[in-house]
């Protein structure tokens, strides 16, 4: 098959094992240039055209495609029909170690406990995966302990969601000991797992989070926080100095765990974003945050807390900080606030694609209305092209009804928006962040705590 085309081996591949060819996949590798680093775009998504979505016969016959090709380092094949055999056999493309694949993106397929113990062994053996994206799988607390067992000994993946995947608490804290010890991963996403527990959880965190030195982002929406569980996780936050994106959206948060939470930002050097929304810390809270964010100790510059019961006191306080993006939508929007988010974005302190509120003016009273903007939805990303320090992905908004925050209750994720590019089938990237230190420290194998 040397010097034919990707799609020339498609051809040759569904003749031999007797695959009816897809035309979306066939449409995407005529696309695909033979350039280093390409990223192929397979997303079952599309709703701006109608695409055959991938089954477990067009995984295998992609395998066989990729396998010893050295240009593809990105593969998106997120909401389409892959089983527990599709995920097999990128299991053996991942363990036979002769592709370049670095970030597999799989969120929002049917994949189970045995597509992810699959998947977990491969990476045991392979050294060139950096991303891998399950969530919206239901691989289920079993699935979540393959993998956590696979980080005791894999020191190269660097990012890992897993949200909405029905993981239960043993293997919540199975992942957080196991990130005690780990120190290649950066992105950590376990919204939404299935929690019947009482803030036992947010100990373990709090615990890693004191050792833990590399992790840069983590996800833990709809995890049932209350304040407890978010006093116990600032005792963690004290000592950590690596994390620079918290999420903790869709929880149950008022003043009080603010409070805490505010005490830490203010002597924090390293946390730059923070999503709240949909909490409840009223205006308190935002008072509370405004303090923190006005002190020197404090550099955050991103905040999200959408719809928390907010009134005018605490949204005046936040209109008053050194903030830089701030998303307020679903508060109570009085004319005292509409007017001075009139004037901070008419200053151009506040830039119009930096909020999620745009003013206008009726009969000499000011309004505001909602703009489709909204934090950035990674921070830490393999793909450069999504810089860890630029201001990308603000034009989704984690709190509307269409959540493209890698929410894992919605199916329109958009993390790979194939609806907003009619030609993204292939993307050129380069090497991972530059942020991440060039080498990556060999850890000894850990076994796994009882919990």
């Amino acid at each position: 098959m040397a010097g034919q085309s990707i799609s020339e081996v498609y051809f040759a591949v569904c003749a031999q094992h007797q695959i009816k060819i897809n035309p979306h996949v066939l449409e995407v590798l005529k696309k695909t240039r033979t350039t280093e680093n390409v990223t192929l775009n397979l997303s079952g998504n599309d709703r701006l055209r109608h695409i055959q979505r991938l089954d477990d016969d067009d995984v295998l016959a992609l395998t066989k495609c990729l396998s010893n090709n050295m240009s593809v380092t990105g593969l998106d094949v997120s909401y389409n029909n892959i089983t527990d055999e599709g995920a097999g056999h990128l299991a053996d493309l991942l363990q036979e170690g002769n592709s370049a694949l670095n970030r597999l993106d799989l969120m929002f397929n049917d994949i189970l406990t045995d597509g992810a113990e699959a998947l977990a062994k491969s990476l045991q053996g392979n050294s060139s995966l950096l991303s891998l994206r399950l969530s919206g799988n239901k691989i289920g607390n079993s699935g979540a302990m393959h993998l956590a067992s696979t980080l005791q000994v894999n020191n190269t993946l660097q990012e890992l969601q897993l949200a909405d995947c029905d993981l239960a608490t043993q293997s919540v804290m199975a992942l957080t000991i196991v990130l005690k010890s780990n120190k290649s991963l950066r992105s950590v996403d376990i919204s939404r797992p299935l929690l019947f527990s009482h803030q036992e959880w947010a100990v373990h965190l709090s615990e890693m989070l004191a050792v833990n030195s590399s992790l840069v982002e983590l996800h833990l929406g709809k995890m049932g926080m209350t304040d407890s569980g978010m006093e116990r996780l600032t005792e963690g936050l004290q000592l950590n100095h690596s994390l620079r994106y918290l999420d903790l959206r869709c929880n149950r948060v008022t003043r009080d765990g603010v409070r805490h939470l505010a005490e830490v930002l203010k002597k924090n050097p390293t946390l730059e974003v923070l999503d709240l929304s949909s909490n409840r810390i009223e205006d308190e809270g935002a008072v509370y945050l405004s303090e923190a964010v006005t002190r020197p100790g404090c550099i955050l510059r991103e905040l999200s807390v959408r719809s928390n019961n907010i009134r005018t006191e605490g949204l005046l306080s936040l209109a008053n900080t050194p903030l830089t993006h701030i998303y307020i939508w679903g508060n109570h929007l009085e004319e005292p606030v509409c007017r001075a988010f009139k004037q901070l974005i008419a200053s151009g302190r506040l830039l119009p694609e930096q909020t999620d509120v745009s003013a206008y003016e009726v009969d000499g009273h000011v309004f505001l209305a909602e703009v489709f903007n909204g934090l950035r939805r990674h921070y830490y990303s393999t793909d450069t092209h999504s810089d860890s320090n630029t201001a990308t992905d603000t034009h989704s908004d984690p709190n509307t009804a269409t959540d493209t925050h890698s929410d894992p209750n919605t199916a329109t994720d958009t993390h790979s928006d194939p609806n907003t590019a009619t030609d993204t089938s292939t993307t050129n990237t380069a090497s991972a962040d530059a942020t991440v230190p060039a080498h990556i420290l060999e850890q000894p194998l850990v076994p796994l705590q009882s919990c």
